[in-house]
């Protein structure tokens, strides 16, 4: 999709122009599978994805494992059809592999080169489309299992791939025409700086909230790298949408992964704290909870985009307005108060 909105910027060196808000599609990837957000339904979904389209957003973020493949599919209907320069830019990952035997079962960290090109042709045929603008390994190889969201320890298994490796086959297929780009999402500086040795890095895709901050140094590596930067969570899973609350979050689905995560449990009331202080910005700007939220991240030198999730057209209307809110000096300030004030999450607390 061509750029035509002026709050466009440029991933990196990849040549893309993008929309500083991407559309994330883990929540529409319905239940069934361990890390679902609960029942979807399929048209709801298409319909929303094309409503985030004509509101301004030129790209979509998804992933083999949401759903396990049926986010892929979903997002396949949503573009079918549209004119190639209607058309949004289509990202999504590799790395997770899961058991079709047991969808609730933790898929497992894997990179092997045959397994990235099995599953290179599979996204490919699920999207409908001949070329993957944005190719990104999803977590780094420790041949065991993802146990639970945000999961970015754990142990390695003996015969899990090296980084060095798997970077080179994301390489290959760049050079092939498979995919435009690639990139890194859950890295760590260190890892980053071992691929860039062997490849660009061309983005990185790291969590990064007014609660989830940690990933400033990864930012900061690929501010110094010409390296695009595209945040997931934003909006911390719904929690700095200004409409979470502790019934909410009690009454969530039996098979929503946020019941058991600690953001919404021990974490919650921190968090909350937070949300709310975020309100008197949002009001100045008349602009709601969730684009001051979103705004937020887009301030920190070096990020290029935010991907956010919706699983209703109307709730695409509650966020599109942040790439073009700019917060103020004394707005920045006011929201690191609030942070160090709640104790919600972890990391430097303003740009």
């Amino acid at each position: 999709m061509k750029a035509t909105d002026p709050q466009t910027l440029p991933l990196g060196t990849t040549g893309m122009d993008i929309s500083r808000i991407g559309f994330g599609s883990w929540a529409v990837s319905g239940s069934g599978w361990l890390f679902g957000w609960g029942p979807t339904d399929d048209e709801e979904s298409i319909a929303t994805i094309r409503h985030a389209v004509t509101s301004g957003v030129n790209w979509i973020d998804t992933a083999p494992a949401y759903g396990l493949g049926h986010s892929e599919e979903l997002i396949g209907k949503a573009i079918a059809g549209m004119p190639e320069a209607e058309r949004p830019y289509v990202f999504t990952k590799v790395g997770l592999i899961w058991d079709p035997a047991d969808p609730q079962a933790a898929p497992r960290r894997i990179m092997k080169p045959a397994s990235v090109r099995s599953e290179v042709e599979d996204s490919l045929r699920r999207l409908g489309i001949d070329h993957i603008d944005l190719y990104q390994v999803h977590w780094p190889d420790t041949g065991t299992s993802l146990e639970f969201v945000g999961d970015g320890s754990g142990t390695v298994s003996p015969d899990a791939t090296p980084l060095e490796e798997y970077w080179q086959v994301m390489a290959d297929l760049k050079a092939e025409g498979k995919v435009r780009a690639i990139g890194l999402s859950n890295h760590t500086p260190d890892q980053l700086e071992a691929a860039e040795r062997i490849a660009h890095v061309d983005v990185i895709q790291p969590p990064f909230s007014a609660i989830n901050r940690s990933a400033a140094p990864e930012i900061a590596w690929a501010r110094s790298h010409d390296t695009g930067v595209i945040v997931y969570s934003p909006l911390q899973s719904g929690l700095l949408t200004g409409a979470f609350t502790p019934q909410r979050a009690a009454n969530l689905p039996a098979d929503d992964w946020r019941r058991s995560h600690h953001d919404f449990t021990t974490g919650l009331d921190a968090n909350l704290r937070l949300a709310d202080a975020l309100r008197p910005v949002a009001e100045r700007h008349t602009a709601t909870v969730s684009e001051v939220a979103i705004a937020w991240t887009l301030a920190w030198p070096g990020i290029t985009g935010a991907i956010v999730g919706a699983r209703k057209p109307e709730q695409v209307d509650g966020w599109t307005g942040a790439g073009s809110l700019r917060l103020t000096p004394e707005d920045v300030d006011e929201i690191a108060e609030a942070i160090v004030r709640s104790g919600a999450g972890n990391g430097p607390a303003r740009p």
